[in-house]
């Protein structure tokens, strides 16, 4: 099995999971300072692991436009986990994970139209499956 596909299977699993618990996480707390604990966690989780495979020295590497589109990233995630812990407090998770999977057709068109990626017919024929299914969660 080709190794992206393996941490793409592990991302997918570990976000359905992300689900479950953020669900329980954010009851009785405001979603923002859950939120916030769970960025601190994610924060030293990924640190430890820059530290422990020597990553660090590579800091010294990165300029202007890396960072800045870091910085875009990191704000777009902020804003993505703000609104989707607001959104687990309001309804069911069950509800609200496929519509924040209507990411995956933005990020195709955003693929498509930013670094030139290719759009088969079958990807968007999928998508439009993704999408439908998500709406009927709705």
């Amino acid at each position: 099995m080709q190794s992206w596909l393996v941490y793409a299977l592990i991302s997918a699993c570990a976000a359905g999971a992300t689900a479950i618990l953020a669900k329980i996480g954010v009851r009785g707390i405001p979603s923002d300072l859950a939120t916030a604990v769970r960025t601190l966690v994610v924060l030293a989780f990924a640190v430890a692991i820059v530290l422990a495979r020597g990553e660090h020295a590579a800091l010294r590497l990165v300029r202007g436009r890396t960072i800045l589109f870091l910085v875009l990233s990191g704000i777009a995630t902020g804003v993505s986990w703000l609104a989707y812990f607001r959104a687990l407090q309001l309804a069911p998770a069950a509800r609200v994970a496929p519509i924040d999977k209507l990411s995956l057709p933005i990020t195709i068109v955003m693929a498509g139209l930013a670094l030139g990626e290719t759009i088969s017919w079958r990807l968007m024929l999928g998508v439009a499956l993704m999408v439908g299914g998500a709406l009927l969660t709705i």
